[in-house]
């Protein structure tokens, strides 16, 4: 399915390298992202378009927003809270200061109010040495996964209690049941991607179950059913999509952030772009 008879809206943003990170703030009726490699946060009002740019000192991933009105942001140096009206950081937790050719990618608060975040091999290399982690409110970090590639695709299921996440590399989405303790089990691959497929990216579920996957190497959404059935696919007109968040008052437009690509032989640079869809999407959890 294409997306021809959606009303797509081309967000005016920078041209972003890599845009990722799509989190709806429903206070403020906002959007924030980020572009990994610029570095920097955006905020987004989408009505207007009006954007607010923070610079970050390395690398960010990812990030999520704090009880306490902070943020918790995910950089090459580690895990640090992040003050927007100082712009001051406060480091929490490198999860991997041993492994230098790591980075941190893409990461969510939970619905325990913890924030998960996975690494990925920054070498052109590219082997299984990342992870996957749980830092807690305290500080504490716990190693969920291990043999990653590019830890990617988190989301949770409605009742919290499934875990979903990908490997872009590995090509595979996997589910996990996840305790209250984080201690994930009872592994299963729900499927596995060819690159024509949409190698899976960022994620986002829906109210009904379903799981939202971007797939940058097709210029797709895919909307997979719990076990793993492939629903629809959304040919999206940005060539390299990277992940989906639902937002607006009702969660039920979605929000796809982009990366650079020249898979068709032209330049196209990383963007935003959002459309309305009939089931809504959940709600984010908030750090601490």
């Amino acid at each position: 399915m294409s997306t021809d008879a959606l009303t797509i809206r081309h967000h005016t943003v920078p041209a972003l390298g890599t845009g990722e990170s799509p989190v709806w703030h429903a206070g403020q009726q906002a959007l924030y992202f980020v572009d990994i490699v610029a570095p920097a946060l955006f905020r987004i009002d989408p009505e207007t378009d009006t954007l607010r740019r923070w610079d970050m000192p390395s690398a960010i991933g990812s990030f999520g927003f704090c009880a306490d009105d902070r943020m918790i942001v995910a950089l090459r140096t580690g895990v640090h809270l992040f003050d927007r009206h100082t712009g001051s950081l406060e480091f929490v937790v490198d999860p991997e200061p041993d492994i230098p050719g790591n980075r941190l990618n893409d990461g969510k608060v939970g619905p325990d109010g913890c924030f998960w975040v996975g690494s990925m091999d920054d070498r052109p290399t590219k082997e299984p040495v990342a992870g996957l982690f749980r830092i807690a409110p305290d500080g504490s970090c716990l190693r969920i996964l291990d043999d990653l590639v590019i830890s990617n695709g988190l989301a949770w299921s409605p009742d919290g209690q499934t875990l979903y996440h990908s490997d872009t590399r590995q090509r595979f989405l996997q589910a996990f049941n996840v305790a209250a303790d984080g201690v994930v089990s009872n592994r299963r691959v729900l499927r596995t991607f060819v690159n024509d497929d949409g190698r899976p990216d960022g994620g986002a579920t829906d109210a009904e179950g379903c799981y939202w996957s971007a797939g940058p190497s097709a210029g797709c959404l895919n909307r997979i059913a719990p076990d793993g059935t492939l629903l629809q696919r959304m040919d999206l007109p940005v060539e390299a999509p990277t992940m989906p968040c639902f937002g607006g008052p009702d969660l039920k437009t979605l929000f796809v952030t982009s990366m650079t690509s020249n898979r068709s032989g032209t330049v196209q640079p990383g963007t935003l772009i959002s459309f309305p869809v009939e089931v809504p999407g959940l709600a984010v959890g908030v750090f601490g």
